[in-house]
C-alpha cells in the first residue's frame, strides 16, 4: 500500500484542507482514503449509528482529488493527523504557492487507526441511477432549521447518550416532499460547504444508497429499508 500520494498543485492542497477542516468541526474522528488510479476518494461521517438501539442514519461527505501518479490506498486514519500533515506542507512550500512552475504536492499518509463501523460501510462505485434534482433552498432550510432544533434541544452539559437521540430524532426525519431522504444529508451538504443557491444538486441512487452531488462535492446517505 502506498505510504502517500501526490496532488497536482497547491489550490487541491487547499481544498482538502477546507474539507478536512469542515468535517471535522462536524465528527472530529477519522477519514477514509481510497484511490483507484489516479483519483483519490475522500470519504469523511457526519452522521452514523453507534450500537444497535441508535436510529440515526449513516450519512457520509465524499470529495474526490485527482492524483499526479497512481496510488493504491485504502486506509482510515485520523482527520486531525491528516489536517496537520497539510499544515505542515503548507508551511513548507510557502512562497511556491501560485507560481507558474510550482511542483506537485505530496502528502505523507498518516499511520492507520482501527476501522470504524462508519468506514467499513462502503457505497456502491458504479451502478448510480439519475432521479429528479433537488430543491437547494428546501435543503439549506432543513438544515438550519434542524441545527437550531438541535441546539435548542440540547442542553450544554448534556451527556453523549441525550445529544445521540436528539441528532437521531432530528436528522433521521425525512425532508419535507423527500420521504426517501433525512435531513441529515441536508445536514451535511450544508456543514461541509456542497449547498450553494447556484449550484444544481443532482440525486442518484443505487441499491440502499442515494447520493447527493454537486460541483462541490457529494453526500451519500444509507437509506432504510422500505
Amino acid at each position: 500500500m502506498s505510504t502517500s500520494f501526490s496532488l497536482p498543485d497547491h489550490a487541491s492542497l487547499r481544498d482538502l484542507r477546507t474539507y478536512l477542516g469542515r468535517a471535522a468541526r462536524v465528527e472530529d474522528g477519522s477519514v477514509r482514503l481510497v484511490s483507484g488510479g489516479t483519483v483519490l476518494a475522500v470519504y469523511t461521517a457526519v452522521l452514523y449509528p453507534v450500537g444497535l438501539l441508535d436510529t440515526v442514519p449513516t450519512v457520509l461527505g465524499l470529495r474526490t482529488f485527482r492524483l499526479v501518479t497512481e496510488a493504491a490506498i485504502d486506509i482510515v486514519v485520523p482527520i486531525r493527523s491528516l489536517v496537520q500533515r497539510l499544515e505542515r506542507v503548507t508551511r513548507l512550500i510557502g512562497s511556491e504557492a501560485g507560481s507558474a512552475s510550482e511542483p506537485p504536492v505530496t502528502v505523507e499518509v498518516p499511520f492507520e487507526v482501527q476501522a470504524t463501523a462508519w468506514a467499513a460501510v462502503s457505497p456502491p462505485r458504479t451502478g448510480w441511477a439519475p432521479l429528479a434534482d433537488l430543491d437547494v433552498a428546501a435543503l439549506r432550510r432543513a438544515a438550519r432549521e434542524g441545527i437550531a432544533e438541535v441546539g435548542a434541544a440540547v442542553p450544554t452539559a448534556s451527556g453523549d447518550a441525550i445529544v445521540r437521540r436528539v441528532r437521531a430524532e432530528v436528522w433521521g426525519r425525512p425532508i419535507p416532499g423527500e420521504e426517501d431522504l433525512p435531513a441529515g444529508v441536508a445536514f451535511a451538504g450544508e456543514t461541509l460547504g456542497f449547498l450553494a443557491e447556484d449550484d444544481p444538486v443532482r440525486l442518484f441512487e443505487a441499491g440502499a444508497w442515494s447520493r447527493l452531488t454537486t460541483s462541490r462535492g457529494h453526500v451519500l446517505v444509507k437509506r432504510r429499508r422500505r
